[in-house]
């Protein structure tokens, strides 16, 4: 299968930030509910990324990559097979790192352990690759030894968690409320009130559902 061939290259990118659209790489997530110490976990429903083709895909669908560097990552991870799955394993754990982390936050729970070394570890990697460079207005941070590297797209989505779990405010974090979503995002609404990942899908799902318990409900009253 080629990147474009994948269900992770038509996904929409909702969250408002690159880590949270990371998190939704998934076709949604059954909540489990029991009470814990920690943030609840929950299943996955409709795993996108597979393979490694995938999660190319989703990276140039996320503007990480260019068309031609996701095609030459691809031919690559065909000559580095076990290297490719090696980073699909990562790039799984780090999702669900970051999934977890930020359910942490929604809860007030405190976040794992295993979370944070987690995340560390993928920080670790990713800094090794940027360094300082002069820009078009100043001084940036740029990746380097990109070209062959199968893991390059981890290294921004974990510098944009790290981002996200130091702001000063991130009581703009959203779950979608929508029946087994789970999606993330940002609410950057002027007052804060967005409840949906997309008002045309879990939106107007609410509203039928709604509108159908209204039936009901008036239907038994009458009889």
């Amino acid at each position: 299968m080629s990147s474009d061939e994948s269900s992770a290259a038509g996904m929409k990118l909702i969250g408002g930030r690159l880590c949270l659209d990371f998190t939704n790489t998934v076709g949604g997530r059954q909540r489990d509910a029991a009470p814990r110490k920690s943030a609840a976990r929950a299943l996955i429903l409709g795993e996108k990324l597979t393979d490694y083709a995938d999660l190319v895909a989703w990276s140039r669908e996320a503007e990480i990559l260019t068309p031609a560097e996701a095609q030459r990552l691809v031919r690559e991870s065909k000559q580095r097979g076990a290297e490719a799955a090696a980073v699909l394993e990562r790039a799984v754990q780090l999702r669900e790192t970051i999934y977890r982390l930020c359910q942490s936050i929604l809860s007030s729970k405190l976040p794992e352990t295993a979370d944070l070394e987690t995340l560390n570890r993928e920080l670790l990697k990713a800094r090794s690759h940027e360094r300082l460079a002069r820009g078009a207005n100043g001084f940036t941070w740029a990746w380097i030894d990109t070209k062959y590297a199968l893991d390059r797209m981890l290294w921004p989505v974990a510098h944009s968690a790290a981002e996200l779990l130091t702001t000063e405010d991130c009581s703009r974090l959203r779950e979608c409320g929508g029946e087994d979503c789970g999606w993330l995002f940002e609410d950057t609404s002027r007052n804060r009130s967005r409840q949906w990942c997309d008002m045309q899908e879990c939106g107007n799902r609410a509203k039928v559902r709604r509108f159908r318990t209204r039936q009901r409900s008036a239907s038994k009253h009458r009889h």
